[in-house]
């Protein structure tokens, strides 16, 4: 006799509950018990049910907070993370979200979205984002996975899906290549008000710190282009002219870039600049040296760690730390000991050639 199908009440049977709480928990109602809902899963999945495939909304919330989309590196991640919902048969919906990053916690609003009765199944949390949205999504019960590093304020990555990239290691390693080139007077841009600028500084101090050589950062507080111009602008006023300048992203780069050729500095026959991410490395002239991060990569993960945690909402949380790479172009060259600035700060002269 041929074995019946596996039915609901099945499925309430071993899980020692009502076979309307099974549909619930098997529609996503975020009402049910946490731990009762669990139970109900993981009874499921031990009699071979995937609730989520039968679900009307199989869709997960792309939520970026205070970015611009145009911003490169997000829209990389976007793109991994749509390519594997799709693969997977879920839909990928954006939502551009803006709070304020200083605000004390529990004041922030979650997009009505993720509130409404018809909420998408999870979440994925790039871009800005303060503490404040990972403990509102945990009270409405939505499964999310967050990237680590722009993460604003205190809180312990091991109790969260979490994707990041390791920039602390991936500065100082760039820093040691300024470093092993000649380079003694390396300056960092970057807003360390921001998390992901502040890492890379970290990684910056330590490489620089190693090499008994003194740190050197810009004051200036903004954000990418307008950063780095604005940073370099004022470097090349001040009277303490690097020989090599590290910028916290290629983005911040690329307004270094424009501050420098303004001045009729040549890059790098007169100053080297590396940049961060690898977004824009071979669209600027000449090509930017950087370090490349891998958004795509980190969409896919958080896309994989946010259908998992729909799937499997008991199993413990994932993290993954995806290292960088050096990418050697033509912004960075070797220093030469006997190389100055000349009185304008519009070129370079060597002593030995004087």
């Amino acid at each position: 006799m041929a074995k019946s199908k596996t039915t609901l009440r099945d499925v309430a049977q071993l899980a020692n509950v009502s076979s309307a709480t099974v549909s619930r928990v098997a529609q996503g109602n975020p009402q049910v018990d946490a731990e009762i809902g669990a139970r109900v899963l993981a009874a499921a999945r031990k009699l071979g049910i995937d609730f989520t495939s039968s679900r009307k909304n199989r869709s997960i919330a792309f939520v970026l907070g205070n970015r611009d989309l145009l911003n490169e590196f997000q829209s990389r991640i976007l793109l991994g993370a749509e390519g594997y919902c799709l693969q997977h048969g879920w839909d990928l919906h954006f939502v551009s979200f803006r709070c304020d990053l200083s605000a004390p916690p529990g004041n922030l609003r979650l997009p009505q979205v993720l509130t409404r009765p018809d909420r998408p199944g999870g979440v994925i949390l790039s871009g800005t984002h303060t503490v404040s949205i990972l403990s509102a999504l945990r009270d409405i019960r939505m499964p999310f996975s967050a990237v680590v590093n722009n993460i604003v304020g205190d809180w312990r990555s091991e109790e969260y899906d979490c994707v990041a990239t390791d920039d602390v290691r991936g500065s100082a390693e760039i820093t040691q290549y300024l470093i092993s080139l000649g380079h003694r007077k390396i300056w960092y841009i970057g807003d360390q008000r921001l998390p992901w600028y502040a890492r890379c500084a970290e990684g910056y101090r330590r490489a620089m710190h190693d090499a008994g050589l003194e740190p050197r950062f810009s004051e200036i507080r903004s954000e990418d282009r307008e950063l780095g111009y604005l940073a370099v602008k004022w470097l090349l006023g001040n009277g303490d002219r690097p020989t090599a300048i590290f910028a916290g992203n290629d983005q911040a780069a690329a307004g270094a870039y424009r501050a420098v050729q303004e001045a009729g500095i040549r890059i790098p026959h007169d100053i080297s600049i590396a940049g961060f991410n690898d977004t824009m490395g071979d669209l600027l002239y000449p090509a930017l040296t950087t370090a490349r991060e891998f958004p795509s990569e980190l969409g896919r993960h958080l896309a994989e760690f946010t259908l998992r945690r729909i799937q499997e909402p008991d199993v413990p949380p994932q993290q993954l730390l995806m290292p960088t790479e050096i990418i050697r172009r033509d912004s960075v060259r070797r220093f030469d000991m006997g190389q100055e600035w000349d009185q304008h700060g519009s070129a370079a002269v060597s002593r030995q050639n004087s």
